[in-house]
């Protein structure tokens, strides 16, 4: 059926109707009719607006710097500026819907990038630009945000490899001078596609309704969807009894002068996203401005929705007061002390039925965020890959992430899921040098491989020269005559070398720390690089 059939069909019927049909169209789109197989595929021309406009609820909003929102939009998704002599460019599309990123790629070589802006892909034209003004005032110039790395956030979306946004403190982005965005208790609805893995729970990584002045205007001037981490009241005996102070990736909104989990200001469980550590989300919010609201969240790779409340307003808040301002990854006065990840996001006019939300998470999950890039098993950019120890005393061992730190440790067919994604690593273009590479964490997008204080730790790169140079190793033979040893490029002499379980950088008995030891330095510089472990 094409997209104009499917509209008039969509059309002719009433509205109940229409939304069971749109649940049928996610249960293509999701390919769980019966008789459609996991080798079977589905071309899917339709996209999280249009199925908002199917729904008539409009999209007013829709930005990402990674795919279309529209199946016909063929503008730019958004703009880098250039460090060196300050030009612009825009970043288009591919045939398939998908961002050209190779114009980046090539327009950055041997510099640097910041998005400037992030085009709204609807009729309003609401882009969003660098945030200045406001009551908290930002590092850059005349009191104004930081714009994010543009090659910060690599990630692999419908087999092309692609770049989100990445938030850290002192960046962020809005328009205060929006068209058709929900005013005065008008009804909205939101959602937007993040990662559990790099938050933090500092205020306010938001996306949504804020005030137009930048400054804190009340109770109800803000409609946001937001995403941090935030005490884990999973195990309380009883709601707001913080028990411990764990902190958990959650979905919440923020509603000005309160972040809310449902219409009280006590922890409910139920925003905690399970199984936290998941490299894509999708976190939704709707309100009808008068008398309730709903959020939401789901995997962005596969499944349904979770729904973590839906109900009446908290007092105070109902009817909504909705100024009509968009943000993105800061609160509603500019606050700027949150760290995220952004890759798309929609706001609607109107409040969409539940089969419109269950619609668009499946086309989400069709957009095949992470999925495996199809490279495997060398050091060319995009390919997935596993690093094995070469000394005798460690053969089974693997470089991987736990908790932060960097260590060696067994991994094998029979360990854990986990533990095999903490074990694989995307080859990255290095981010200080073009000839050389940088690790990016498979379970965590975003987060490089960086040396400080001589050791080896994941992180999430901020953009910063000191983070490009931390993190960019430039491959060369092995040093025990296998595989590969991997130089620093701001240490030149210093190697990623394993020493007791860690993995540090090392030099050959040129320094004082005790992993620059002689003995069994060129086995313990030498990896293999193999097939990845969690492809």
């Amino acid at each position: 059926m094409t997209n104009v059939m499917m509209s008039r069909f969509l059309s002719s019927l009433r509205p109940e109707k229409a939304g069971a049909a749109l649940a049928i169209i996610a249960g293509l789109v999701a390919g769980n009719l019966i008789g459609l197989g996991p080798s079977h595929s589905l071309t899917i021309k339709e996209r999280p607006c249009d199925i908002y406009a199917a729904g008539d609820t409009p999209c007013v909003a829709a930005h990402s710097t990674v795919r279309s929102l529209y199946a016909k939009y063929t503008g730019a998704l958004y703009q880098v500026k250039r460090a060196s002599d300050d030009a612009t460019q825009e970043i288009g599309l591919l045939s398939d819907g998908y961002a050209n990123a190779a114009t980046q790629d090539a327009f950055c070589a041997s510099t640097t990038c910041i998005i400037t802006k992030i085009y709204d892909q609807s009729p309003r034209h609401n882009d969003l630009a660098i945030a200045s003004g406001g009551t908290y005032k930002g590092p850059g110039p005349n009191g104004s945000l930081l714009g994010a790395a543009a090659d910060a956030l690599p990630v692999t979306a419908g087999g092309h490899q692609v770049y989100g946004v990445s938030i850290s403190p002192g960046m962020g982005y809005r328009n205060n001078r929006t068209s058709g965005v929900a005013v005065k208790g008008q009804p909205e609805g939101m959602y937007m596609v993040s990662s559990g893995t790099h938050l933090n729970s500092g205020c306010c990584f938001d996306y949504g309704n804020a005030e137009r002045s930048a400054t804190d205007t009340g109770a109800g001037h803000m409609d946001t969807v937001h995403v941090s981490l935030w005490p884990n009241c999973s195990n309380e005996a009883a709601p707001g009894a913080h028990a411990d102070n764990e902190l958990a990736p959650g979905v919440h909104a923020d509603l000005e002068d309160g972040i809310f989990h449902w219409n009280q200001r006590s922890c409910n469980p139920a925003a905690t996203i399970s199984g936290g550590l998941r490299p894509f989300i999708s976190a939704w919010l709707k309100n009808n401005g008068v008398t309730r609201f709903a959020l939401k969240w789901g995997d962005a790779q596969s499944g349904r929705l979770t729904t973590i409340y839906s109900g009446a307003l908290p007092g105070g808040y109902a009817p909504m007061r909705q100024e009509g301002a968009i943000i993105l990854g800061i609160g509603g006065d500019n606050i700027h002390d949150s760290a995220g990840s952004f890759f798309e996001g929609v706001m609607t006019a109107g409040y969409p039925v539940e089969s419109t939300d269950n619609a668009v998470q499946a086309n989400i999950v069709t957009a095949g965020y992470g999925a495996p890039t199809g490279l495997s098993g060398t050091l060319a950019a995009g390919s997935e890959i596993s690093l094995q120890a070469t000394t005798a005393c460690c053969t089974g061992d693997y470089v991987r992430n736990r908790t932060g730190a960097t260590v060696i440790a067994p991994v094998t067919s029979d360990s854990a899921k986990q533990d095999k994604g903490d074990s694989t690593w995307i080859v990255r273009r290095g981010l200080a040098d073009n000839a050389c590479i940088s690790f990016e964490s498979r379970n965590s997008p975003g987060d490089f491989l960086r040396h400080q204080n001589f050791a080896l730790q994941l992180q999430p790169f901020d953009g910063t020269d000191l983070n490009r140079s931390d993190a960019t190793f430039c491959p060369q033979p092995g040093k025990n005559g296998k595989g590969n040893s991997f130089r620093s490029v701001n240490y030149p002499t210093k190697y990623i070398r394993h020493y007791e379980g860690r993995i540090y950088i090392a030099g050959d008995g040129d320094g004082t720390n005790p992993w620059d030891t002689t003995t069994f330095w060129a086995d313990d510089t030498t990896f293999i690089v193999s097939p990845p472990w969690s492809p």
